[in-house]
């Protein structure tokens, strides 16, 4: 799928900054999958947020890692952690639900459209362009985004959004839609699990083409059926980080 915007990242993508400070010689990133095929990741593992962390340190530490890094168009496994990504059956109207009722089957959502860097708690992200702040939110359900700022940009008159995901609430305290933000600014910090929604830290970014009116907030995980449309709408957040061609063989 090659869409105008993605042609429009290609054409500027070596003149953007570092999301997170890497040194493209030194360091190298871990291919993290939270696919069915990591059979490493267990329902009590991913459910408890101390010990996912845990599992993610080691397995950097072992690696000699700074980040991990992936999940694009990933079908993951551990959004089974929290109910925001499936409507369980006492969540439906009433009478849906009565001992009558046929079963339901919701189909959850589990394919994933943004690209995660987990590392430690306090790393710092900078704005890749410049752009101004669209808008910002804490969205603190358990599982969801936790701390979130919405970027938008303009290239080539091409208008688009990056969405940073899980990150401190320091980050969005003293924020104001519509100020400037400049190309290379800190904007955010990695979260801790009492602010990110529950997960170990990491940041989610993802590029997003039109926001659909939604304010500090945007599906970064979709239905396996509404691929098409997230992925015509959410071109591959490495179009803009480059950091996926430094993953360790």
């Amino acid at each position: 799928m090659n869409t105008k915007l993605e042609a429009v990242l290609e054409k500027h993508r070596a003149t953007f900054h570092q999301v997170v400070a890497f040194d493209a010689v030194l360091d190298s990133f871990l291919l993290l999958d939270f696919t069915a095929a990591n059979t490493e990741l267990s329902e009590s593992l991913v459910a408890d947020t101390e010990k996912f962390s845990a599992y993610i340190n080691n397995i950097l530490t072992t690696n000699n890692c700074r980040f991990g890094i992936g999940g694009y168009m990933e079908i993951r496994e551990i959004y089974k952690r929290s109910a925001l990504f499936s409507f369980a059956v006492n969540n439906l109207p009433s009478q849906l639900t009565t001992d009558t009722s046929p079963s339901i089957t919701v189909e959850p959502r589990s394919l994933h459209f943004g690209i995660d860097i987990w590392g430690n708690v306090g790393t710092k992200i900078f704005a890749p362009l410049g752009g101004m702040i669209h808008s910002f939110a804490n969205n603190n359900n358990f599982g969801d985004y936790g701390a979130t700022i919405v970027l938008q940009h303009q290239l080539d008159t091409q208008v688009f959004y990056t969405l940073y995901g899980h990150l401190s609430l320091k980050d969005i305290e003293h924020l104001r839609v519509g100020r400037f933000i400049t190309r290379g600014e800190c904007i955010g910090h990695f979260g801790t699990a009492f602010e990110n929604g529950n997960w170990p830290p990491h940041l989610h970014f993802q590029i997003i083409e039109d926001m659909e009116r939604k304010e500090g907030d945007y599906p970064g995980v979709c239905k396996v059926s509404e691929k098409e449309k997230y992925q015509r709408n959410c071109p591959d957040a490495d179009l803009i980080l480059n950091m996926m061609a430094l993953i360790k063989k």
